[in-house]
């Protein structure tokens, strides 16, 4: 099946002055998760080419055996620096998508119109959408055709307020996506923080940290199978 990854294309961690953008294993787990099932995996980001990487996600400590593979990996690697740009995708073309997360997706993907279009447009069709850490920012403005919040009574996760206030950005992004998920009447629902916690509810995954990537990957190709048999 064909599945598009969507990565931000925001650097900037608001005013601090320091540098953020996806997360390293966010993206990496579920692209070798998908990949090594056989899925064709197109990448997108707001503006196209490379993504800019949060230098925390690429630190000694923060390595796993599918960041160090991406590290060894010349076609992947040149494949994230040639994303296409949001704006030019079918979303007609694809069967899912999965959003790694990240910080900068709070800033750009959560206003993103395109993002938005995108998903509403694979719900409306069907098709799971997944979304791990920081990504169901992108959850923000998306509407069912109704015109209720996507959202609005859907079991929901994503970065804990205690883990935002952990990494020490509670006041630096922003909005809390836990509270920002709540105010849109999303069932907020979180395992421990800093452990593999996922949700599906109907088409839409939502994982609740980095070591959910993985997880939610997997979640995403439990849908596709449905979608397929259905």
């Amino acid at each position: 099946m064909n599945i598009l990854m969507v990565l931000t294309s925001h650097s900037e961690l608001g005013d601090s002055g320091k540098k953020t953008g996806f997360w390293l294993e966010e993206f990496a787990a579920p692209y070798y998760v998908l990949k090594d099932a056989g899925h064709e995996i197109t990448l997108a980001s707001p503006r196209g080419g490379q993504p800019p990487l949060d230098p925390k996600s690429d630190a000694p400590d923060a390595q796993t055996d599918a960041t160090r593979r991406f590290k060894t990996d010349g076609a992947a690697q040149t494949q994230l620096a040639t994303t296409e740009r949001l704006s030019d995708i079918d979303a007609t073309m694809f069967d899912g998508v999965f959003y790694p997360g990240g910080h900068g997706p709070m800033w750009d993907l959560a206003e993103d119109a395109d993002s938005k279009a995108l998903i509403e447009e694979m719900m409306a069709a069907g098709k799971p959408v997944a979304l791990v850490c920081h990504a169901p920012a992108a959850l923000k403005n998306v509407m069912t055709p109704g015109g209720a919040p996507l959202v609005r009574g859907k079991k929901v996760t994503g970065f804990t307020n205690g883990e935002e206030d952990a990494v020490g950005l509670t006041n630096v992004v922003p909005f809390l996506l836990e509270e920002m998920l709540k105010a849109k009447g999303g069932d907020y629902v979180k395992g421990p923080d800093f452990n593999p916690y996922v949700v599906t509810d109907g088409l839409l995954i939502t994982g609740q940290n980095p070591p959910s990537s993985g997880p939610a990957a997997e979640a995403l190709m439990k849908a596709l199978t449905a979608e397929s048999v259905a």
